[in-house]
């Protein structure tokens, strides 16, 4: 498809999608906060029309394949409409594309179109209650003939409650050797594995409605082809999603702030005090400049490490 036409394909369903979250997910957005409760039945069929769940799936597998520079606008506008949705919609693309860019064709295959179609969703859960995306990862995976026995939990792990899918960093090699790079790998469980449990996450602050579950595996058993990388490869395929994550999490604190400034560039043409309105202030006028100055600040950021991303170059100081 020539350039011209594929960026105006792209520019009508951006401003498709846009249309969509403003009309009809942003009036729901206040009571989703509220309730803590996301509208799944009412809302993933709409996100499954407009390919939301696709955004990072290649073509070939039945997704849109976005780049790096024309996903983070997608970001920042869930940000912008309803947070829960930029972190729903977040962590689902981010964990397929951990399958995109390490799983083997057969596991491209048989799991990357039910993702990018919406019908399935992958956790990433690598946090747990002592540690972070760190090595110090305690979840062990013992292998026994054709499968892995899992022990361990998982904690704070977003989409947890209607996710069929978990890819989980699990410790393989020893046990009390919490330095070794490649004692660390990851697996992809399901749901209803067996020994496999989860219990929502309680005490949650701000952007309710994604379930954080707990996770439970006590001699949770899954065949060995479950393996996302080869065994040993688990640090790789977690922090290698882990820094472009950043830069998608930092695309949504460019849509929050935004946002920010809109309501308060709006506020201040209307606030009236002492006869006129305070956007007329010098003092207002400054602080509004500093807000538009950092807003413009990090747009520029982020374009530059999404083409950094985008080319395969390093960014870990940027996107950090």
């Amino acid at each position: 498809m020539p350039k011209q036409t594929a960026d105006a394909d792209y520019e009508s369903y951006r401003r498709g999608v846009f249309d969509f979250l403003w009309r009809e997910v942003e009036p729901m957005a206040a009571e989703i906060e509220r309730s803590g409760t996301f509208p799944v039945e009412e809302l993933f069929p709409k996100f499954r029309e407009h390919g939301l769940f696709g955004l990072l799936i290649p073509e070939a597998y039945g997704g849109l394949g976005l780049s790096t520079q024309r996903y983070l606008p997608f970001l920042a506008e869930f940000s912008k409409v309803a947070g829960v949705v930029r972190v729903l919609l977040h962590v689902h693309n981010t964990s397929a594309r951990a399958v995109v860019s390490y799983g083997s064709e057969a596991q491209k295959e048989r799991l990357l179109p039910a993702l990018a179609r919406g019908d399935s969703s992958l956790t990433f859960a690598i946090t747990e209650p002592n540690s972070g995306s760190g090595m110090d990862v305690a979840c062990q995976a013992v292998r026994d003939g054709d499968h892995w026995v899992v022990n361990g939990t998982k904690h704070y792990i977003t989409n947890a409650d209607f996710a069929d899918l978990h890819l989980v960093c699990c410790r393989t090699g020893a046990p009390d050797d919490r330095r070794d790079r490649r004692g660390l790998s990851a697996l992809v469980i399901p749901s209803d594995a067996p020994g496999f449990t989860i219990e929502p996450m309680p005490h949650l602050m701000g952007n309710n409605g994604p379930y954080h579950g707990i996770l439970h595996f006590d001699d949770a058993r899954v065949p060995a082809d479950s393996m996302v990388g080869a065994e040993g490869d688990g640090l790789d395929v977690f922090l290698g999603e882990l820094e472009p994550s950043r830069a998608f999490v930092a695309a949504s604190s460019l849509g929050a702030a935004e946002r920010a400034l809109e309501i308060a560039l709006d506020f201040s043409k209307r606030r009236v005090t002492f006869g006129k309105t305070i956007a007329a202030r010098p003092s207002v006028q400054a602080e509004l400049a500093e807000m538009a100055r950092d807003v413009y600040a990090l747009r520029l950021i982020l374009e530059d490490v999404a083409d950094k991303i985008d080319n395969g170059e390093e960014c870990a100081l940027e996107a950090s």
